[in-house]
Formats: structure tokens, sequence, C-alpha cells
């Protein structure tokens, strides 16, 4: 059995998901045999780590810091092998404007969007090309802040006059925003967990909150506030096409170890369109990839355990030139 030093917490807007996340996983961990050494990130991580001298960390840390290539470049620096993608993944996933870039010139389906940064909208005179962006997507359009996960500072802007307020609010969040086109339809999940043979993924888990027309961070994280549905009550066909086209963009980003890549069915055409893909998905009791693991028959604590495996694997970051 291994030391693990499980990271968890952190100071992003999601540490509360990530306190939840870490404790599974060290209670997994424990139960698995291994040496837990729990540490909720801070300014003493580097002198807490060295102390430690785990084996491997596994990285239960989102938002800021542990999905977006920090924490990792760090446990790179000190040699500590880790569990999920590396830095250059992360990076690519964790910007949302970005991977849709990459999605788009990799030919993936993602709905069509514009972005701009604040600078641009309070200094160039983003605000006036408004009326250019509802011709072109259509009301409703969903503004998100270009990082961060777990649906934070997301709104919905019916009309023209609502733009404004949904970009104040996302700039809170973030110096850069993306406008999307709002795809009215299903939410469906694929979680992916790397084995012998390259990614596999997992049953598809269909998110449908009870009282909101959005899975918004309340619905995805108070039990009782959404009904999940895995396998998601879906053809085989399409079955087939959403796994396809969530490990297409799971590689594209070259995501590594386990993931999760978000889908919208269209409710009108019936297309399956990509949202954004996560390096360090939720592992709390409603977390999706979870759920997903059990469908295929693996059980929360054996899929930590495939996960340690898969970084001790892969071993000591190679060093850089």
């Amino acid at each position: 059995m291994s030391r693990v030093a499980v990271l968890k917490g952190g100071t992003s807007l999601e540490r509360q998901v990530s306190l939840r996340s870490g404790a599974r996983v060290e209670d997994a961990l424990e139960r698995l045999g291994h040496e837990v050494v729990a540490i909720d990130v801070g300014a003493d991580l580097i002198g807490r780590l060295r102390a430690a001298d785990p084996e491997v960390a596994f990285i239960a840390l989102h938002g800021r810091d542990g999905e977006d290539g920090t924490v990792q470049e760090l446990l790179e620096i000190l040699g500590i092998p880790y569990t999920g993608s590396g830095v250059l993944a992360c990076i690519r996933s964790i910007d949302k404007v970005l991977a849709k870039h990459l999605l788009v010139e990799a030919g993936i389906p993602t709905p069509d969007f514009f972005a701009f940064s604040e600078t641009a909208f309070r200094q160039l005179g983003a605000a006036d090309t408004l009326h250019a962006i509802e011709e072109r997507l259509h009301f409703p359009i969903v503004v998100k802040p270009a990082s961060g996960g777990s649906a934070l500072g997301i709104k919905f802007a019916g009309t023209a006059a609502d733009v404004p307020g949904c970009l104040v609010s996302a700039f809170s969040y973030d110096q850069k925003v993306l406008l999307e086109r709002h795809v009215q339809g299903r939410d469906l999940a694929v979680s992916i967990v790397d084995g012998p043979g390259g990614p596999e993924p997992l049953p598809i888990v269909e998110a449908v909150p009870r009282e909101e027309d959005f899975y918004d961070f309340e619905a995805r994280y108070e039990i009782g506030r959404t009904d999940f549905v895995c396998p998601a009550d879906v053809s085989e066909e399409l079955s087939a096409r959403a796994r396809a086209l969530a490990v297409a963009a799971y590689k594209l980003f070259g995501l590594c170890g386990f993931g999760r890549v978000d889908l919208m069915l269209d409710g009108d055409s019936g297309e399956l369109e990509i949202l954004e893909a996560n390096a360090i998905p939720g592992l709390t009791e409603t977390s999706l990839l979870p759920q997903a693991a059990e469908a295929a028959g693996l059980e929360f604590d054996a899929l930590i355990g495939r996960i340690v495996e898969l970084a001790l694997e892969r071993g000591r970051p190679a060093a850089r030139l």
C-alpha cells in the first residue's frame, strides 16, 4: 500500500465541494489500506508535501489552483506522481473559450459562441456588438465565466436587455466571458476512466433538475434537488455516439486518468453537442462520475483505487528541459 497525500479544499469558490470530494476519497483510501495524509491546500502546501513525502498525490481540488494546472505544476517540480491530467490538459479544459475553439477546430460539435474580455467590454466598445451577437446566436443566450466549474456564475439572457447584467455577474468570476447559444434539451454526462486499452467511457448519466430548468450549483450538490438517470434512457445508437464524442474530446484536450465530458442533447434537432470537459470531476455523494462507475459495476472504493494505480503506473513526472 502507498502513502497518499489527498489535496483538497483550497481557496476557490468550489472549496466546500472539494472538501466533500476529498473526505470521500480519504475514507476510500483508508478502507483500501493506504496511508492517508489529508492536506487542505494553502500557503504551507510545499512544506506539508515535503514533510509527508507521499508516494502519490490524489488531487481532489476543484476550481482555481486544482483544475487549471497550478498544483500539477508544483507537484511536477517536486517530482511527486499525481492523479489525473497533466498541466497542459488542465489548461485546455479549464478555459472554456480555449476549449470551445479547440472543439471547433477539430470538427467536434459544440454550441455556437462568442467571447470577449472585460477590457474589450469596458474599453473597446464590445457592448456595441451585442446586436450582432443576438442576430447570430439568437436568444436565449447562456453567459458564462471563461473558467471555473459547478455552474458558478452562469446566467441566462432572454433578451438583449438582459445581457449587460449577465455580463457584470460573469465578470465578477472571471476577466473573460463566453456567450453561448442555449441548447434546450437534455443534460448528459459521459465519465471516462483510463483502462488497459485506453479511455473507457462509462454509462451515460442524465441530470434532471426537479424544480429548475437549469442544472445549477444547488441542483448539482444539494441532495434531492436533481434526479439522476444512469444509464440514461437513450437509444443504443445515441449512447454510442455520445460516448464516441466524449472520448474524442477527452483525447483532444489530452486528459488522462479520469475525467468527465458534459453534453447537451438538442430537444429539437436530436443532435449532440459538447459543452465542456472536466479534468477533476466531483467525487461527492451527488457527483456524476461515481454514479456512472457504479452503473458500470465499479464501486467507489475500486474507482479510487484504480485512479491511484494509474497515477503510480505513470510514475514520477519526467524532468523538462
